[in-house]
């Protein structure tokens, strides 16, 4: 008996370990191309965290049991998986991923595999985006793309963004770069009331976007492209069965930060003390303690919906969607809404020879802008004052009353809530685009395709301000105001070209594409003004116009070509060409002609390149010319008449008569030219672990168009559009992609870009004044000068004291003349950063995943308007006795007394390094597959805006243009969003 015990007890011992008993697999991993061993593939156990990696000769060994699955996964390679049933050796043999070695890139009016691009092009898609709070298209790619730099206009709701693509292009034309959207290039001008042209994308249509850098890739697109080429492809429609996408996020916007005033207290022992106080103006002074920034502005919040079907009805791939936001601003009042919906099928007929794409897209957006002026009011008024005053004839708004007038004094702020709650100024958009584009390959000639391509973009807006009769105003007739307008725009879009495309002995390939392009812009704008009514029907015969009308339109025609030319997939060739004829100028210098040409040298597809190590490795060479017309007001070459204001009729005998003048023109107005060279290097480590580019440049605008003065009695004004400069664009951009760590669980990526630019006025035959600044009356603080950068800032030098404070007054004399004036102001900085950088990173670890998105700007300097115009003494009392205002707090520090002097407002202390780094954006997120059969859920929860790291005394150092006067202050977002795909 005890001896069945004891082998019954053995048999229990042992039969865990017989259960769970182990074999060993071994085996190699070889690359399918060059039958190479492959060191570092991760080897792992389906499902679990066990696992290893291939030694230096491609070998393994790990233990597991029969019916688990081992996971082979390499970047670059395609997974493989293979199930264990007791074999001892496992071979595996793994190859590159087609859909990352053939990887397409849009070009313009055509497209080449990834390896084959020539000029400096990059491509972000759909899953490198920002996340966050996203509502206009140029967010998804701040900080993402060397030498490409997006900046919000402000912090108000759908607020558009400048886009500077290698620097600021040009004087006063636009520098922004091209828009594509779908083959359609877009008016960036929009109609008024509208806050950004590109609100019409819903952002999570957007498949990827292309940025089209220099001049070799950009001039297929002629004069439009001269400051860069942003193509968005959005999502289209698929042969397979229908799937679906529903998005949700709320969004709650909090504001970060407070302009630096006085507050009560502080406001209280200025006046009391100030000499010039005596008992009645202590009297003004109230009982309140009012942080009037506090009062205008709100925790906002915001809310996102989309939802989109795609797959093939009837035989047909199609996607449809539709989407809804709703943003509050975190200045009261302000609100955007915008419903976007869009449309698109991609049918293919005669056995695919015929490839149709027929696109529609719509958005209708209403917006509600709240007073801006606001702002400014909130930083000057008395902070003593309560906002409400139950005896006010102004709406029960608390008001500065002139006891002459029983009016509010003229100079007076006004109570900044009553901005915001008694006027109105609100407007809807509609705009819809429609394009239809088919592909024609030849059934007699299939190396040739026919495309014909044509679209309309059409806006229309209805805006309107209605001011009530109860605002605070000096106006001793006030009863109200009411302004509207009526926009309408229209771009219409013929293009036709034929592509040849041709393969010989598999070692020649050519692509050669031909054709025109017609584009066509109509502006009909009309606005009334209810004021000037008023006046009209008090007095005919003033002629006073309370009726505006203004249309317009410009062309461009073009004939364009392209050849490329790939020899063996080692040497590549792209020459283009393209005539453009611009109606914004004369008949006799209407047509440009703009040619490029580019090279480029796959090294690693030679014979005598044997690397494991760098699977990429491509010199580019390119250079290439651009005009550029962007912005460009039309018929400035003809003659044109202004009507007189009423103030200057003509009185004959007792009537009086409009006369008309003629308006300054420029018969000889011609192409500004942009010539730029560009060497590059595309590489790629390690199997795609490291990868990135390294792009130099110089680019020479010359004829730059720009106001000139003219001689007097030879034109009708003072100043004139003309051709009188050069610039010159020099710079380095470095973008790295790495993926340091790449596990079935785990996978760290990180993305880092940093681009050198150096912006400078070659020739300029005198120097330009500009950068008007709110301090002061006509004071400007920038100068366009040939050496320096556009924009440069031009003021006296201060002069500070033993302890590193400002003197009041004392400037250099910087000509030793013992005067100061304008000879002694000089070139102080600059707006623009000579550096710009991105890092991002991502991690996911099984179903979590984070993003992290950085960016910084150095070498950018700021003039802080803010503090210049309102931190002198004598400012608390401006005028007389009847009102007070608030003095910005860096007073505390400077000391300043009087504002007569107004090179003080042009004084070197107001300009700040405005240098930054800020994190962006940061995202958490958890997917959760089959959350139900078939449905994959994500959860996710982002920051926007998390925090600034600067050295600027201002509200925000990211200042579009350098001039920080009371800016719409840019908010932290909150955002806990669902993404359900099923």
């Amino acid at each position: 008996m005890k001896t069945v015990l004891n082998a019954l007890l053995f048999c229990l011992i042992m039969l865990p370990a017989t259960l769970l008993a182990q074999s060993t697999a071994t085996g190699t991993v070889t690359d399918k191309a060059n039958a190479m061993p492959m060191p570092g593939v991760n080897v792992i156990i389906k499902g679990t965290s066990r696992g290893t990696v291939t030694d230096f000769d491609g070998n393994y060994s790990i233990e597991l049991s029969d019916g688990e699955v081992l996971v082979f996964s390499y970047v670059g390679y395609t997974t493989q998986e293979i199930v264990f049933t007791g074999q001892t050796r496992i071979d595996v043999v793994i190859e590159e991923d087609a859909s990352i070695l053939d990887e397409v890139v849009l070009i313009g009016y055509g497209s080449v595999q990834k390896e084959d691009v020539t000029g400096a092009v990059d491509l972000i898609k759909a899953e490198d985006f920002n996340q966050g709070p996203v509502v206009s298209a140029q967010q998804l790619i701040s900080g993402k793309i060397a030498g490409v730099s997006v900046t919000s206009g402000s912090g108000a709701p759908g607020e558009g963004q400048n886009i500077l693509i290698r620097g600021n292009g040009s004087l006063s034309l636009s520098s922004n770069p091209l828009i594509v959207l779908d083959g359609i290039p877009l008016d960036n001008g929009g109609v008024g009331g509208s806050r950004n042209p590109l609100n019409l994308i819903n952002p999570n249509d957007i498949e990827n976007m292309t940025i089209l850098k220099d001049a070799s890739a950009t001039s297929i697109y002629g004069s439009r492209g001269a400051n860069g080429v942003i193509i968005i492809t959005t999502k289209k429609g698929k042969d397979s069965e229908f799937k679906f996408n529903a998005t949700t996020s709320t969004t709650v916007h909090t504001s970060v930060d407070r302009v630096n005033v006085l507050n009560a207290n502080q406001f209280r022992d200025i006046v009391t003390n100030h000499p010039n106080a005596d008992a009645t103006t202590i009297g003004l002074l109230g009982n309140s303690n009012t942080n009037w920034q506090d009062e205008i502005y709100q925790t906002a919040f915001g809310q996102d919906h989309s939802f989109s079907a795609l797959g093939s009805l009837y035989g047909v791939p199609m996607r449809a969607s539709i989407g809804h936001s709703d943003h509050d601003g975190n200045l009261i009042g302000d609100n955007f809404q915008r419903t976007t919906a869009s449309l698109n099928f991609s049918p293919k007929l005669f056995d695919d020879h015929l490839k149709l794409d027929i696109s529609a897209r719509g958005n209708y957006t209403e917006n509600v802008f709240a007073d801006r002026g606001a702002i400014g009011n909130a930083n000057t008024f008395d902070p003593t004052q309560a906002v409400y005053d139950s005896s006010s004839q102004y709406g029960g708004y608390f008001s500065w009353i002139d006891s002459s007038t029983g009016q509010q004094p003229n100079l007076a702020g006004t109570n900044p809530v009553a901005l915001l709650n008694l006027r109105d100024d609100t407007s809807e958009v509609r705009r819809y685009i429609l394009n239809v584009k088919a592909d024609y390959k030849f059934h007699f000639f299939p190396d040739l395709t026919a495309t014909l391509s044509a679209g309309i973009d059409e806006s229309n807006s209805h805006g309107r301000t209605i001011v009530s009769e109860l605002i605070p105003t000096s106006n001793l007739t006030w009863n109200g105001s009411r302004s509207s307008y009526v926009n309408e725009s229209s771009n219409k879009l013929f293009d036709a070209y034929l592509t040849y495309n041709k393969s010989l002995n598999d070692k020649h390939n050519i692509t050669a594409v031909a054709g025109y392009s017609y584009q066509s812009f109509e502006y009909d704008n009309f606005s009334y003004d209810s004021e000037a009514e008023e006046r009209a029907i008090a007095d005919p015969s003033a002629g006073i116009d309370f009726e505006f009308i203004d249309k317009s339109k410009n062309v461009l025609l073009s004939y364009f070509g392209r050849l490329n030319y790939d020899y063996d997939g080692k040497y590549l060739v792209t020459a283009t060409l393209r005539a453009d004829a611009s109606s914004v100028l004369n008949p006799e210098d209407r047509w440009g002609y703009f040619p490029s040409v580019a090279l480029a040298w796959n090294i690693n597809n030679e014979d005598f390149f044997n690397s494991k190590n760098i699977n990429e490795l491509k010199l580019r060479l390119g250079y290439g010319e651009v005009g550029n017309v962007n912005g460009l007001d039309p018929y400035l070459f003809l003659t044109r008449y202004t009507g007189s204001e009423s103030s200057a009729n003509y009185q004959f005998g007792n009537t009086f008569y409009q006369t008309y003048r003629p308006n300054p023109f420029n018969k000889d107005l011609r192409w500004e030219v942009g010539n730029t060279f560009n060497v590059g290097l595309d590489y790629s480590l390690f199997d795609r672990r490291i990868s990135g580019s390294v792009n130099v440049y110089q680019k020479l605008t010359k004829d730059l168009i720009a106001s000139a003065s003219v001689d007097p009695f030879t034109n009708f004004g003072s100043e004139v559009k003309s051709n009188i400069g050069d610039m010159e664009n020099r710079g380095i951009e470095f973008a790295l992609n790495l993926v340091p760590i790449k596990t079935e669980d785990f996978e760290w990526s990180v993305n880092y870009n940093i681009a050198f630019n150096d912006n400078e006025i070659t020739n300029l035959p005198f120097v330009q004044e500009t950068g008007g600044v709110s301090a002061g009356t006509g004071n400007n603080v920038q100068l366009h000068a040939e050496g320096e950068a556009p924009y440069s800032f031009y003021v006296y030098q201060q002069v500070y004291d033993t302890s590193g404070n400002p003197i009041e007054g004392a400037f250099v004399d910087r000509n030793g003349d013992n005067v100061i004036n304008d000879s002694d102001k000089y070139i102080y900085k600059d707006p623009y950063a000579d550096i710009i950088m991105g890092l991002n990173t991502n991690l996911s670890y099984k179903k979590w995943d984070l993003a992290v998105v950085t960016r910084a700007n150095i070498g950018n300097y700021a003039y802080n308007d803010v503090s210049a115009g309102n931190s002198y003494l004598n400012g608390v009392i401006p005028t007389s006795n009847n009102f007070l205002s608030n003095l910005h707090s860096s007073y505390l520090d400077n000391g300043f007394i009087s504002q007569s002097n107004e090179n003080t407002f042009r004084s070197s202390h107001y300009i700040e390094d405005a240098s930054f780094f800020k994190i962006d954006n940061i995202t958490l997120g958890y997917t959760l597959d089959n959350a139900i059969k078939n449905v994959t859920l994500r959860l996710y929860g982002s920051v926007q805006n998390v925090a600034t790291i600067t050295d600027y005394n201002g509200l925000d150092p990211e200042i579009t243009g350098g001039i920080d006067s009371n800016f719409y202050p840019r908010p932290r977002s909150f955002v806990f969003g669902v993404n359900v795909d099923f």
